[in-house]
């Protein structure tokens, strides 16, 4: 995409706006799947070596970005309806306050549900996840990671959304939001980080929309 248009797009427009996102979610999410890549290929590795089947980790990693392949889709869509009912800025950042912060509040809330603990205790136990949901073979590495690819996604897709409060062309907000995915995942347990952070995106959000 060259740079921000404002005016009308068609649904042809829906191509690169579905490249720009998936290029943007693996540039994103791999940092933060790099503990659990790293650690297939470990357990993998050990396998080979008691000459037991051998997967190719790649297969693995492909079948976990087909989740945010399929997410990519959807968050395309998005942007196309909000573009289309001129609530984006040329950043591609929610033009209305209503808009940014509903997003930051139901980011923030959905911090502090119990799926939210699900899936994040699963994304930060890679030993723990492999060992119990191993399936040998191209189609069980494949099946592995569509399956850590939505425990992800659970974690991380209302974060996603905050990508439209600053803007998806904001090069830092991305880069923040990148970190504090990466941050939630390798933090001790006992570190408040999810809470800490659910908080700040609801008064972030209350203050948006009163303000």
């Amino acid at each position: 995409m060259s740079g921000p248009d404002l005016g009308p797009w068609s649904a042809s427009m829906l191509v690169p706006l579905f490249l720009m996102w998936a290029e943007m979610m693996v540039a994103m999410m791999l940092p933060s799947a790099a503990p659990m890549v790293l650690t297939f290929a470990l357990v993998n590795r050990r396998r080979r070596e008691q000459e037991l089947p051998y997967i190719p980790t790649a297969v693995f990693v492909l079948g976990y970005l087909a989740v945010w392949t399929g997410f990519s889709a959807v968050a395309a869509l998005a942007q196309w309806g909000l573009h289309s009912a001129a609530l984006l800025s040329p950043l591609m950042a929610s033009r209305s306050s209503v808009l940014g912060g509903t997003l930051l509040i139901a980011a923030g809330l959905f911090q502090c549900t119990p799926l939210k603990h699900a899936c994040l205790r699963h994304c930060r136990s890679p030993l723990s996840f492999l060992l119990n949901d191993w399936r040998d073979g191209r189609a069980g590495a494949w099946l592995m990671g569509l399956r850590h690819g939505f425990y992800c996604a659970g974690c991380c897709g209302f974060l996603m959304g905050l990508l439209f409060v600053a803007g998806v062309m904001n090069l830092w907000w991305v880069g923040l939001i990148t970190l504090f995915v990466l941050i939630e995942k390798i933090a001790p347990r006992s570190w408040p980080v999810g809470g800490l952070a659910g908080g700040i995106l609801l008064a972030w959000g209350v203050l948006l929309i009163v303000g």
